[in-house]
């Protein structure tokens, strides 16, 4: 598992290694039941704090992307494949939001995001 930490991102440092956990494991790089870095040797991998790690495993734990079993390990559960749908669906929608509200903060009409949707899936061998 390769994570890239930013310092000079607006994202959170816990948020960051959130979404590139919940990504690799949405996407397969990491597989269903594959033990995850403990807490402490990923924030030495990471150069970051163990708390910040922590909260990191415990909200992808709440979210149900990972289990940790006492004396065992962490991890990774992409096994519920609904949970995961509704993941992406929800990255799906917050990203058409924000770019909803920078199009219509200089003006761009519907017709013109519908288009520029549509040249995107054409361009990129969508349907």
């Amino acid at each position: 598992m390769n994570i890239i930490i930013s310092n000079v991102s607006e994202t959170p440092i816990y948020q960051q290694l959130k979404n590139q956990i919940k990504e690799a494991i949405l996407t397969g790089e990491i597989q269903d039941g594959e033990l995850l870095p403990s807490i402490r040797n990923l924030a030495n991998e990471t150069r970051v704090s163990v708390l910040t790690t922590r909260r990191a495993y415990d909200e992808l734990e709440e979210e149900g992307f990972i289990k940790t079993v006492h004396g065992k390990g962490t991890f990774a559960i992409s096994n519920n494949l609904e949970l995961l749908k509704e993941a992406r669906l929800r990255q799906v929608e917050e990203k058409l939001l924000e770019a909803y509200q920078i199009g219509k903060a200089i003006g761009v009409t519907k017709d013109d995001m519908q288009t520029m949707m549509n040249i995107l899936y054409d361009e990129n061998g969508g349907s």
